[in-house]
């Protein structure tokens, strides 16, 4: 039986795999997030995303195991998580009646040791927001654990004007995608 691990705590990530029906485990990865600045986003989340599915698969070497990573970009800068109330808002406001860009990069390592890496790109544009609604959210607590202090799929999508792209990459793994590389590696979807 062919066995598939998920590198990733996220329980966004997790979720989206469980509603397809696909038997999985959770290993998550403690890997160094950190990156070479000359890289370019997309560069960035795939070096992420397989540094963190080869630390699993160093672990699990007779598995599939999917890695992903996701960043917030704007205007030229990645934004990460943030680590405080204030770096929250700073982003949000930022973010605040503009385009951004998020890039989710997968990596796929299989039993034969093979490696499948990509990323999505999707655009969000945000509503104009004001002071108070950007304390409001803040708030709730959501932003502190999500790339650009937001998710798109919890209360943060009242911020989100429109997106062009991968819904699903922008809460985390686009799963479509995904699905498809599975298969082609050599994964039996049921």
């Amino acid at each position: 039986m062919q066995n598939l691990i998920l590198a990733s705590s996220s329980p966004r990530r997790k979720e989206l795999l469980e509603n397809l029906h696909l038997q999985f485990e959770v290993s998550s990865s403690d890997v160094d997030e950190s990156f070479d600045p000359v890289l370019t986003p997309g560069e960035i989340v795939k070096e992420l995303a397989h540094r963190k599915a080869k630390a699993v698969f160093n672990k699990h070497p007779d598995s599939y195991v999917i890695g992903s990573d996701t960043v917030v970009v704007k205007d030229g800068t990645v934004l990460g998580k943030p680590d405080s109330s204030k770096e929250a808002f700073t982003m949000l406001k930022n973010l605040s009646g503009a385009i951004h860009s998020v890039y989710t990069g997968v990596s796929i390592l299989t039993p034969e040791n093979n490696a499948i890496t990509f990323y999505e790109k999707t655009d969000v544009v945000f509503w104009e927001l004001t002071d108070e609604e950007i304390n409001s959210y803040i708030g709730t607590g959501e932003p502190f654990d999500k790339a650009g202090a937001y998710g798109i799929q919890g209360i943060g999508c009242m911020l989100v004007k429109s997106i062009s792209g991968d819904y699903f990459s922008v809460v985390g793994l686009p799963v479509s995608r995904t699905v498809r590389e599975l298969r082609k590696a050599g994964y039996s979807l049921p």
